[in-house]
C-alpha cells in the first residue's frame, strides 16, 4: 500500500514539471510591483540625447541597476566630447564558445510637454487603457493590489526604448532566480544616441572592438505586429534627415503692400514638395528606387504568410484611402520612402499676421532599404531640387547670390545618416531565434524582412563581423516618437518571457 501511494504522489510531479517559461512567468508575477517601481524610476529622468546632463544620469542609473545584478557594468565613452556613452555589461558562462549581444537604447525623441493630454512626458502615470479608448488615470498599484495587464504606463521612452532595457534586465533576473543558465555568453549594450541618429556609435564600437565581438546582436526596439502577434525582424531601413529652406525677401513684408509682387517662400515650398511625390504617393525623384535590392523568395513568403491587417488599421486610423494602392503595408516598408516630418513658415492660429514670410523650411525623412546608399539618396534629392530651377547652397545665401539667382534653396543633411541592413531568414542564428521566440507563444510568429523604422544595424555590421536581428516587444499603438507615448503592461510581461527564451537559445 505504501508503494502504491508513493507512485500516486510522484506521477503528478512529472506532469506538472515547470518549463523555463513557467519559471520566468512565476518570477515576474511575484515581482511585478518591484519591476514597475524600477521602471518608473528610469522613466522619470529626461532622456533627449542632446541633454547631456540628463542623458548621463540615465546612463549612471542603468549602471547602478546592472551593478545590483552583478553584471560588471561600465560606460564605453567616445573620443568626441559629450557623446552619450554605451552602457555595457556581461554575463559570462563558463565554457561558452558563443556570444550574444542584447541591445536596447535609453534615449528618446524630443517632445513638447504641452501636447501631452493631462500628463507630462517624464512624470510616468498609469491609465486603465489607451487614452484614445477612454483610458482613465489610475494610481500606481499598491504592493497588495493586483495589477491589470491591460493598464498602460504613459511616459516618454515607455515603449521606445526603455521598455527594452527593463525587459532584458528583468529576463536576466528571472533566469538567475530560477537557476537557469544560457549556453552562450550574454553581453548587454544600451545606447544613448539612437534617436539622434547614432552618429557616434561607430566611433565607440571602433574603440571597443574586441569587447563588442559576438555571434549576433539581438535588438529590442519597436512594436510587435499590428495584430498583437510576436514577430522577429531581420532588417531595418536606413535613415537620413535633410533640412530644406527656401528664401523670400530679406525682411517680412506687409501682404497688402507687397502681395502679388514679392514671392512667398511658403508657396514656393509647397510647390517644390509637391513635385517629389505623385498623387498615389510614389516618389518621383529620378533613380529613387533604382538600386533597391529585391526581396528573396523567403522574404516574399514571410510577407504573404503574415496576418493581413491593413483593413483593420485603416478603420482604427480613420483612413479611407492609403498611398500606393494595391500594395500592403508590409510590402511598402520594404521600399525606399520620402516623408515630410514637418514644415514651417510664418504663423497660424492666434499668432497669424498679414505678412509675407522671409523663409519656409521643411525637414525631410529619407528611409532607405538594402541596396540604397544614404549619400546617393541625398544627392538625388539635391539634383531634383536643381531640376526645379533652384540654386542649391549649404549656407544662408549671400547678397550676391540673392541678386544672381531667382530661386534659392539651402539643403543640409543632418548628422547620423546610415544605410539599411538585412540578415537572411534562413541564417542559422535566424532559425535559432525564430525557434526561441516561437517557444513563448501559441500564435505563429510573424517574420518581417525589414522593419518600417530605422536602426543603426549597418553601423554595427560595418564595424563588426556579426549579424543583427530584432525582436520588438512594444504594443503597436504605443505613440512612439509622438505625444502620449505608452506601453501596455502585458507587452512588458511578454517581453520579459521572450528575452529570457532568447538568452537560453543555442545560436
Amino acid at each position: 500500500m505504501r508503494r502504491a501511494l508513493l507512485l500516486v504522489i510522484l506521477v503528478p510531479s512529472v506532469f506538472f514539471a515547470q518549463t523555463p517559461q513557467d519559471k520566468v512567468r512565476a518570477y515576474r508575477r511575484a515581482n511585478e510591483h518591484k519591476i514597475l517601481r524600477e521602471f518608473v524610476s528610469l522613466l522619470s529622468i529626461p532622456n533627449v540625447a542632446a541633454d547631456t546632463p540628463n542623458i548621463r544620469k540615465n546612463a549612471e542609473l542603468i549602471v547602478d541597476m546592472m551593478k545590483q545584478r552583478g553584471l560588471n557594468p561600465r560606460l564605453l565613452e567616445g573620443q568626441t566630447p559629450n557623446v552619450p556613452p554605451l552602457v555595457y555589461g556581461e554575463w559570462k558562462i563558463p565554457g561558452a564558445s558563443r556570444t550574444l549581444i542584447l541591445y536596447a537604447h535609453y534615449d528618446g525623441q524630443p517632445t513638447d510637454p504641452k501636447q501631452w493630454n493631462g500628463t507630462l512626458p517624464w512624470q510616468p502615470v498609469f491609465r486603465s487603457a489607451a487614452f484614445e479608448s477612454g483610458g482613465k488615470l489610475v494610481s500606481a498599484p499598491a504592493d497588495n493590489e493586483a495589477i491589470n495587464p491591460e493598464w498602460r504606463i504613459y511616459a516618454r521612452a515607455a515603449s521606445d526604448d526603455k521598455a527594452g532595457v527593463m525587459a532584458i534586465l528583468t529576463a536576466f533576473d528571472a533566469l538567475k532566480a530560477a537557476g537557469l543558465s544560457p549556453s552562450a555568453n550574454i553581453k548587454f549594450v544600451f545606447e544613448g544616441e539612437e534617436e539622434a541618429g547614432s552618429s557616434h556609435l561607430g566611433e565607440i564600437i571602433k574603440l571597443n572592438k574586441e569587447l563588442l565581438e559576438s555571434d549576433a546582436w539581438i535588438i529590442c526596439d519597436g512594436p510587435v505586429h499590428q495584430s498583437g502577434v510576436k514577430q522577429v525582424v531581420f532588417g531595418a531601413r536606413g535613415d537620413v534627415n535633410v533640412d530644406l529652406t527656401l528664401y523670400g525677401a530679406k525682411r517680412p513684408l506687409h501682404s497688402g503692400h507687397y502681395g502679388n509682387w514679392a514671392p512667398n517662400p511658403a508657396l514656393l515650398l509647397a510647390r517644390l514638395l509637391s513635385t517629389m511625390k505623385d498623387d498615389d504617393g510614389r516618389v518621383t525623384i529620378d533613380g529613387w528606387y533604382s538600386d533597391a535590392e529585391p526581396l528573396g523568395d523567403a522574404e516574399r513568403k514571410a510577407i504573404s504568410e503574415a496576418p493581413q491587417y491593413d483593413n483593420e488599421l485603416k478603420t482604427q486610423l480613420g483612413l479611407r484611402r492609403t498611398e500606393n494602392a494595391g500594395k500592403s503595408l508590409m510590402e511598402l516598408i520594404n521600399i525606399p520612402s520620402l516623408n515630410i516630418n514637418g514644415f514651417s513658415s510664418g504663423d497660424v492660429g492666434a499668432l497669424a499676421r498679414n505678412v509675407i514670410p522671409t523663409t519656409a523650411s521643411a525637414v525631410l525623412d529619407l528611409r532607405l532599404v538594402k541596396g540604397n546608399d544614404y549619400r546617393r539618396q541625398i544627392q538625388r534629392l539635391v539634383d531634383h531640387i536643381r531640376k526645379q530651377g533652384y540654386f542649391v547652397v549649404d549656407h544662408d545665401p549671400t547678397d550676391a547670390e540673392r541678386q544672381e539667382y531667382p530661386l534659392l534653396a539651402k539643403v543640409m543633411a543632418r548628422a547620423g545618416g546610415y544605410n539599411a541592413e538585412r540578415t537572411r531568414i534562413d541564417h542559422p542564428i535566424s532559425l535559432a531565434l525564430i525557434a526561441a521566440v516561437q517557444s513563448t507563444t501559441k500564435d505563429k510568429v510573424v517574420l518581417l524582412p525589414s522593419s518600417g523604422g530605422s536602426l543603426p544595424l549597418s553601423v554595427i555590421t560595418e564595424n563588426l563581423k556579426t549579424v543583427t536581428l530584432s525582436v520588438p516587444i512594444a504594443n503597436y499603438d504605443n505613440n512612439q516618437h509622438a505625444e502620449n507615448e505608452n506601453l501596455r503592461l502585458q507587452n512588458l510581461w511578454d517581453g520579459i518571457e521572450t528575452y529570457a527564451a532568447i538568452m537560453l537559445m543555442r545560436p
